[in-house]
């Protein structure tokens, strides 16, 4: 297989099912900003050492292919496969690993200023790109409805990449620099 096609040389492009739109759609927006959330979580991944966070982030991306999917299925001409939806323990396992790793970080006292670490700066890159994801994909919701999964997903996955960014920031031994007002 060519990794050129030449098919979109004229600015569009192929969604799941044949149909052809622009590459400026809502629907491309959503999913490319959904890789690009995946290629820096790539990064984060590449970087962390702990095994466990590492098949945490793994996960994440694997159900971000499946986001990927579901977003890029032309669903009035062909029917999302089951590999395109999340499932409640998709969410239920963010949830999970969220208050795990917050039990044992100092509560928030105020806005937290990003970049105390390296690590942390990642997380914060990665949780703002999944803010951007999630507003496309409310975008792309309006016109054609996307699974409530899915958005629930997104929304807890910028969550749980805060909360992953205090963890750095903590087994780092530094502390988290809070807006000063």
């Amino acid at each position: 297989m060519k990794i050129y096609t030449k098919t979109g040389d004229n600015g569009t492009s192929s969604l799941i099912g044949g149909q052809r739109v622009s590459k400026d759609d809502i629907r491309l927006e959503a999913y490319g900003t959904v890789d690009e959330l995946n290629s820096f979580l790539g990064l984060l991944r590449s970087k962390t050492k702990d095994v466990q966070i590492k098949a945490v982030i793994f996960d994440i991306q694997n159900t971000l292919f499946a986001v990927g999917a579901h977003l890029a299925t032309d669903k009035k001409s062909t029917s999302l496969g089951k590999f395109a939806m999340i499932e409640d323990e998709k969410i239920a396992f963010l949830e999970e690993k969220i208050d795990e790793f917050q039990n044992n970080l100092p509560k928030l006292t105020n806005f937290i200023i990003y970049g105390e670490d390296e690590m942390s700066a990642i997380c914060h890159c990665c949780r703002a790109i999944a803010r951007r994801a999630e507003r496309c994909v409310i975008t792309v919701n309006q016109e054609d409805k996307v699974d409530d999964n899915i958005m629930r997903y997104i929304n807890r996955l910028s969550d749980f990449l805060f909360v992953l960014a205090r963890v750095y920031t903590k087994n780092a031994g530094g502390e988290d620099f809070f807006w000063e007002k």
